[in-house]
């Protein structure tokens, strides 16, 4: 799909994340993506995999409020009165019983004790946070990326680990959005001159070649 100039490399990667979170997954979620929770058998497959082969897991969450920002400006469910992705911010949604907090990871992939949460204010996972510092102190040098949204937030963080130089590897059937031309574009796009765009099947494929990695997630 790609000419990078590099392949899958379980033995230097880790997993990121991002925004897999309640108030984009779940049904009737202020910010609601379908195709992300068609998703989460994918992802919580290759989500156990990666954590059994000990590659580091990071996860970004989309972070509005507490008071209005510029988030509000393209989205404005991030405003009053729905207050999307607000921390302490709970409300129902069709495909579960009682409250859940809109900003949360979703429970089918629930972050474990050591892996890093990272709340970023904006689109990209590395403007003003942790997420460098935190993938170099555990040697990663690639960056598989997954989650939501494509032409968003996901392509945002490619550009973004691009530009400090981690090789970059968006996994095509893990990723998704709300609309689907722009969702194939940004594959395009990012395999032209940002990432290697593969299937989940190549990074099983790549972690089945090696045996655990040493970090230990704290």
């Amino acid at each position: 799909m790609t000419t990078a100039p590099f392949a899958v490399d379980a033995s230097a990667a880790a997993l990121v994340v991002v925004d897999l979170q309640n108030d984009f997954v779940r049904q009737g979620a202020p910010q609601e993506v379908p195709d992300a929770r068609a998703s989460l058998p994918t992802m919580r497959s290759l989500l156990e995999l990666t954590r059994s082969r000990s590659v580091p897991v990071f996860f970004t969450r989309y972070t509005a409020g507490p008071a209005v920002s510029h988030l509000s400006w393209f989205s404005p469910e991030c405003g009053p009165p729905l207050r999307s992705c607000w921390p302490g911010v709970a409300r129902e949604y069709g495909d579960r019983d009682g409250q859940l907090e809109g900003h949360e990871v979703v429970d089918e992939l629930t972050p474990r004790p050591g892996e890093v949460i990272v709340d970023k204010f904006g689109y990209g996972s590395f403007h003003n946070t942790i997420l460098e510092d935190a993938l170099r102190a555990v040697g990663s040098r690639q960056v598989w990326l997954v989650g939501t949204v494509t032409q968003i937030c996901v392509e945002e963080t490619a550009r973004e680990a691009f530009r400090r130089g981690f090789e970059v590897v968006v996994v095509a059937d893990a990723v998704t959005s709300y609309d689907p031309e722009l969702h194939h574009a940004t594959l395009r796009n990012l395999a032209a001159k940002f990432a290697l765009v593969v299937d989940s099947a190549g990074i099983v494929e790549a972690l089945g070649a090696i045996g655990n990695r040493s970090w230990s997630g704290t």
